[in-house]
């Protein structure tokens, strides 16, 4: 088929290249031009996807990258997979409209269009599909067929990559779950039909308020058994033991990405507008998780003050600026916070990842480093925030006066354990 995806980061990219090298003729659109340009180069900016997978697909011409919409003619099924953010809590679903007047303007009769991107349960059926009947002209069900396919993109995961993970498939009726499903069976492993979009909008977010509030959870016990004198990682690895009724999580500096800070919020934030009652779970969630970098710094003052030093002033170096162990994504990432209120106390803050090169977020006053013995050794306090395997851990543990460990990486006398 003349496939078209829209949006080409974290979930589009895999799935794009995935596609043309199953046999779809593929165009990536995406609406920055620099994106594109590397691309087009065969260069990946998504860790997983090889950049030697982008040039086999655009060597064979299975695969192709534009920002130019009037490429997008033709299509036989197009996916939506641009991003979701929030804006001041409320769900900005900017994107999605603009794409789907895009897609649209050349949508054909027997064509298809499938949402990814995370959403509130009622987006595809009462948002994208009016704009596309508005846009074309023509009616879905009758003309065109929809669906929504929730993304389970996670970056870094090297046992669960694109095709082998389960993927949950929808449509607005009979036909178009049919088309939707023969074409992601084409790609993936496993595919798991659900009845409507609605169903597989509200299985997406189920998913990530599950992470959300176990590692919430898990984040508070963490701070309360500080004061008990406890230690949490060794508690939660007894637990673990269980067989059977415990799933492992364990605690953190925060969390980030795309789908912990922002999707259950998207669920939370429909269940009040649409029934009147706040979704507390959530909103516990987003309480204690959002908190954890405070935590991290308070934690930090302490060890100075227990040191008879002071913030205000000391070099501290911070390990990890990706949210997620071995991955460039640094969207949302607890790294950010963290680094933001130690400067704002007065600390002289560097950080070193060797995953994340180019972090839009990051504040200016953020010296990048990398992480040399010299380096370590030159700081007063050393913060473990994403456990990389670049880093030498070993070094760490020996050079530095103290180190704070986010991710209960290292041991010795110079090592605090959040």
């Amino acid at each position: 088929m003349h496939v078209v995806v829209a949006g080409q980061g974290y979930v589009g990219l895999p799935l794009a290249v995935r596609a043309a090298e199953v046999g779809h003729r593929v165009v990536g659109y995406d609406v920055d031009p620099h994106r594109v340009k590397q691309l087009a180069a065969g260069e990946s900016y998504v860790e997983d996807v090889a950049s030697e997978r982008v040039r086999a697909v655009l060597e064979s011409g299975a695969y192709s990258a534009t920002s130019e919409a009037s490429a997008l003619a033709g299509f036989d099924l197009a996916v939506i997979t641009v991003p979701t953010p929030l804006r001041d809590g409320v769900p900005d679903l900017s994107y999605i409209e603009a794409c789907a007047r895009t897609l649209g303007a050349h949508l054909r009769p027997g064509a298809t269009v499938v949402l990814e991107s995370t959403t509130y349960p009622g987006t595809t059926e009462e948002l994208m599909v009016p704009i596309l009947e508005e846009a074309s002209g023509l009616a879905a069900g009758r003309d065109f067929h929809a669906g929504f396919s929730p993304e389970r993109i996670d970056p870094g995961n090297k046992a669960w990559p694109f095709d082998k993970t389960p993927k949950v498939v929808s449509g607005i009726d009979e036909a178009s779950l049919a088309v939707v499903k023969e074409f992601y069976d084409g790609l993936v492993e496993t595919t798991v039909p659900v009845s409507g979009p609605k169903e597989a909008e509200l299985a997406k977010l189920i998913e990530n308020t599950f992470r959300h509030v176990n590692i919430a959870l898990v984040n508070e016990i963490a701070m309360f058994a500080k004061a008990l004198g406890v230690d949490v990682w060794e508690a939660i690895g007894a637990a673990a033991s269980k067989p059977f009724g415990f799933m492992k999580f364990t605690p953190g500096p925060g969390v980030g990405g795309h789908c912990l800070p922002i999707d259950p919020s998207f669920l939370s934030w429909k269940v009040e507008r649409t029934v009147g009652v706040p979704f507390r779970f959530v909103e516990l969630a987003n309480d204690v998780n959002n908190h954890m970098p405070d935590y991290v710094v308070r934690r930090l003052m302490e060890a100075f003050n227990a040191r008879r030093q002071t913030v205000n002033g000391s070099r501290v170096l911070l390990l990890g600026l990706a949210y997620k162990a071995n991955t460039s994504d640094a969207r949302e990432s607890p790294s950010t916070r963290v680094a933001e209120l130690l400067l704002d106390l007065g600390a002289q803050v560097r950080g070193a990842d060797p995953h994340v090169v180019d972090d839009i977020h990051a504040d200016a006053r953020l010296v990048r480093v990398e992480a040399t013995p010299e380096e370590i050794a030159a700081a007063d306090a050393v913060v473990l925030l994403a456990e990389h395997a670049e880093f030498d851990y070993e070094a760490v543990a020996r050079h530095a006066k103290y180190v704070l460990d986010c991710r209960n990486r290292l041991s010795g006398p110079n090592v605090e354990v959040l």
